[in-house]
């Protein structure tokens, strides 16, 4: 029987720092959302006013991010799954992309070198053909640009919210509420090491 074409590690599902990852993320995003604003209180059209000049309105942009910088998140999410579901070719290439970057990769055992058509890659080698397919898919395919535009219309929808909301009636809590405790605490333990790893691996390439 001939060998299959591409070998992934079936020690990666069970690997530890992976079940640490996964259930980072869900604890984070669980935190997050905990921390979120009523949306009514985001969509109180008594609270808007015209910004009496343009630095009023990078002001106001200012502190309602600081307010609704968990709503903010979730909006722009919404708008980039939205605009991925109506873009099935971009949704499942980045899926493969993301895919292939933590299972062949971050998450692989060292010791496990990949197979592709019985080729044997090492990890300096898979980080070059990763590197190769992501710039490929960001630059020469439509992924990047929808990506692109879908993050700059979600920023542009939050400007002109938090530039028309008048922050008044708002208490700015501290800025460190959601970046110590939310979802970007996902980066710490096994996916920094992984990241270092990698940052290693692309100088050693260069």
């Amino acid at each position: 029987m001939s060998s299959p074409l591409l070998q992934i590690p079936k020690s990666v599902s069970l690997n530890p720092s992976f079940r640490r990852f996964v259930s980072r993320v869900n604890d984070s995003v669980q935190r997050t959302l905990a921390c979120r604003r009523p949306w009514l209180e985001l969509l109180d059209f008594d609270t808007f006013s015209r910004p009496l000049s343009f630095s009023d309105a990078t002001s106001r942009v200012r502190k309602n991010v600081s307010y609704f910088r968990v709503n903010y998140l979730a909006l722009l999410s919404g708008v980039l799954a939205f605009s991925l579901l109506s873009h099935p070719f971009s949704l499942i290439s980045l899926s493969l992309l993301i895919s292939a970057w933590l299972f062949l990769y971050f998450f692989k055992p060292p010791e496990q070198p990949l197979i592709l058509f019985t080729r044997t890659f090492s990890n300096h080698e898979t980080l070059a053909l990763l590197l190769l397919v992501t710039i490929i898919m960001l630059f020469f395919t439509s992924v990047g640009s929808l990506l692109i535009s879908t993050t700059l219309l979600g920023g542009v929808i939050i400007c002109i919210h938090g530039a028309f909301r008048d922050p008044v009636d708002l208490f700015i809590e501290s800025q460190d509420e959601v970046s110590s405790t939310g979802f970007f605490s996902i980066a710490n333990g096994a996916s920094i090491r992984s990241a270092t790893a990698a940052v290693r691996d692309v100088a050693a390439l260069v």
